[in-house]
């Protein structure tokens, strides 16, 4: 939760919204409202930029210091977006048991991967959310990155470990694993919801510090313009600390 406001976040935040609206203009009507289900919403950063722009947002949350973070930020927004929000308690591995296949055109689920042991059922789960044509966005760790952050930090045998296992520590201690994007490209055309573009988040500014407070906002603005670039090139996009990947529902 300390965070939440830092740098780290910020970026990672920012180049996930703009990558999002890049995928929703080219596949949606201006003007159209969206049905958007956001699994592991976390804080709600998403979900209520999504809420504001008009939006109809369902977040799904299991973490109860999250949910309570998320409705006290609800709670301030105006009553026409508080109106568009449902917050829901409850897992990603279960959407079956709160929702009905094909109720919502957009379905989220940012940093929640890294901690779901066997992630293909919740992923075939969430594409049965869509309706047909519908947007699946994936935020996850890079498994082909992993050796990056010790190997740039000088911790040696860490980098040698993250060679040869998805498994790491994260900053807050706990024990995650990442994602490779061969993997998922397969397990996204298993499940009727095929790669349609991938992009990578936080190429440059992974290493900075958790407290690290965001810059003076033309100073941001150049980082994020140099991040938005690297994540959507080649080969830098390839070593970023994330993946965000946008499958579309067939």
């Amino acid at each position: 939760m300390a965070g939440l406001e830092g740098l780290r976040n910020v970026v990672r935040q920012e180049l996930v919204s703009r990558q999002l609206d890049e995928q929703l203009t080219s596949r949606y009507p201006v003007g159209q409202r969206l049905r958007v289900l956001d699994v592991g919403m976390g804080q709600g950063t998403q979900a209520l930029r999504l809420a504001r722009a008009g939006h109809t947002v369902t977040g799904l949350e299991s973490d109860p210091a999250m949910m309570a973070v998320a409705r006290e930020s609800l709670e301030v927004e105006p009553a026409g977006i508080r109106e568009r929000v449902r917050l829901v308690e409850g897992d990603g591995l279960h959407t079956g048991v709160h929702f009905l296949p094909g109720s919502f055109d957009v379905v989220l689920c940012h940093g929640v991967l890294m901690y779901v042991e066997e992630p293909d059922a919740m992923l075939a789960g969430l594409a049965r959310m869509l309706a047909p044509g519908g947007l699946l966005s994936l935020l996850v760790r890079n498994a082909d990155a992993l050796a990056l952050r010790p190997g740039i930090a000088g911790d040696w045998a860490g980098a040698l470990d993250a060679f040869d296992s998805p498994s790491y520590t994260n900053r807050i201690g706990l024990p995650v694993r990442a994602d490779r994007l061969s993997a998922l490209t397969a397990t996204l055309a298993g499940i009727a919801a095929p790669l349609h573009t991938w992009y990578g988040v936080r190429v440059f500014s992974d290493n900075i510090s958790n407290d690290a407070e965001p810059p003076p906002p033309a100073e941001l603005e150049r980082l994020l313009a140099a991040e938005d670039r690297a994540g959507r090139t080649e080969p830098y996009r390839r070593v970023a600390a994330l993946l965000h990947l946008c499958g579309v529902r067939g």
